[in-house]
């Protein structure tokens, strides 16, 4: 959010804040401006033009990446006395539609990069989902890490060529093609099993399983197509939602483009899944709440850093495997701010900003009167989930800058 105050005349501003990793907060910090005048009431001008870049993240990663996490803001606003205009910081938004190497914008391989390929005619990520295959990842690193205090919306186009089960001897049962979230360090560990309960902790994605079967002595068990949100708690993997994959039943057709949405709201721990064609729905699933009727109880929670597109390897899973081929095109991740609807305002001589805050971030309100040097003005706050305010008890008489911290515990 940038909030800006001044008795009168025309401004032309030009701001980069960069939101640079904290040490010891995991690289999850951002900040945002707020300019203040003495004695006058607030004007601002909502973002003419405002990109924002990621690549911090995971503890894991860090070392092996350069954070690049920018605001970048332009705008030319008129102040006016006694008029107070806010406007709430845009979401985190990472897209991709293919039309540049993936590369050159922070998508990295993990396992085998045979199973990826950029078709740069077509703009759309060629896949192949290989058990026979280590584990594989096309992913990119979030701008923070996410848990299920946090909301999300994943949007992409899948266009599956073909896909079995049964493609390992014995093996007749079918394993999942992943796309979601992932904890990078628990994933590329060599003990993460997706196949294998209890050993894929840290998971939050969407799921396509086809049909398949298992043969249990002598006795067949169909395995239908399952169409599936899922859940893994890193408190305890073995907690896992939902419960019921039943009621997720659901065939995706083959040489035909889906649009799938994957979106969870923290405030009703709702997760739903949305699938369409031509802008048709072609499934009525329904939505999947993490609560202990779902397999997840009030202790469980999930860490995770990375979107990732996964092929998952059949290795210590006896029973299942699959082969597909297929593609990905126009990927949208939305991650909302974890301050939003500010505004700010003197109470008694006192300058204050509230603002609508999130669970697991740490707030705090700084101040600066050269733009060059930034102070803590205000204790660190934890969020609740609703309104905070945070106070400057001793302003001072001069033009001052301020902004609102938030930052990863």
């Amino acid at each position: 959010m940038l909030v800006m105050a001044a008795k009168s005349g025309h401004f032309s501003v030009t701001e980069k804040d960069e939101a640079r990793p904290v040490a010891g907060a995991a690289g999850d910090s951002l900040e945002a401006f707020i300019l203040r005048l003495p004695g006058v009431k607030v004007f601002c001008s909502s973002p003419s033009d405002w990109s924002l870049n990621h690549k911090p993240c995971c503890a894991q990663s860090a070392a092996k990446m350069k954070d690049q996490s920018m605001f970048k803001l332009r705008l030319s606003l008129l102040a006016l006395a006694g008029v107070s205009v806010f406007s709430a910081a845009p979401a985190a938004t990472i897209t991709e539609d293919f039309s540049t190497d993936p590369s050159q914008s922070g998508w990295q391989v993990f396992g085998n990069t045979n199973l990826f390929g950029w078709d740069a005619p077509n703009r759309q990520l060629d896949v192949t989902w290989d058990s026979t295959q280590p584990n594989s990842y096309f992913y990119h690193v979030l701008p923070w890490y996410l848990t299920r205090n946090d909301d999300f919306d994943i949007q992409f186009d899948l266009r599956l060529t073909d896909i079995a089960s049964g493609v390992e001897t014995g093996k007749t049962g079918p394993l999942e093609l992943g796309f979601g979230f992932l904890h990078l360090g628990d994933a590329t560990s060599t003990n993460f099993m997706r196949g294998v309960f209890g050993s894929a902790p840290n998971l939050a994605e969407f799921d396509y399983y086809t049909s398949g079967y298992y043969n249990v002595g002598g006795v067949i068990y169909n395995s239908p197509a399952t169409t599936t949100p899922a859940f893994i708690s890193g408190t305890d993997s073995y907690d896992y939602a939902p419960s019921d994959l039943s009621v997720y039943d659901d065939e995706l057709p083959t040489n035909q483009t889906v649009h799938v949405e994957f979106a969870y709201t923290a405030s009703n721990q709702t997760a739903v899944l949305s699938l369409s064609t031509n802008g048709q729905p072609i499934a009525n699933l329904p939505g999947l709440v993490l609560d202990p009727n779902n397999g997840f109880s009030s202790s469980d929670d999930f860490i995770v850093d990375v979107f990732s597109i996964s092929s998952y390897s059949s290795a210590g899973d006896a029973y299942d495997s699959v082969l597909a081929h297929g593609s990905v095109a126009n990927i949208v991740i939305t991650l909302p701010p974890p301050a939003q609807n500010p505004s700010g305002s003197f109470s008694n001589g006192v300058w204050q900003v509230r603002f609508t805050d999130q669970t697991n971030w740490v707030y705090s309100l700084q101040r600066t009167t050269d733009v060059m040097l930034w102070n803590d003005v205000s204790a660190s706050v934890s969020g609740n989930g609703t309104n905070l305010v945070l106070l400057d008890d001793l302003p001072p008489a001069a033009n001052a800058f301020y902004r609102v911290r938030a930052q990863r515990p």
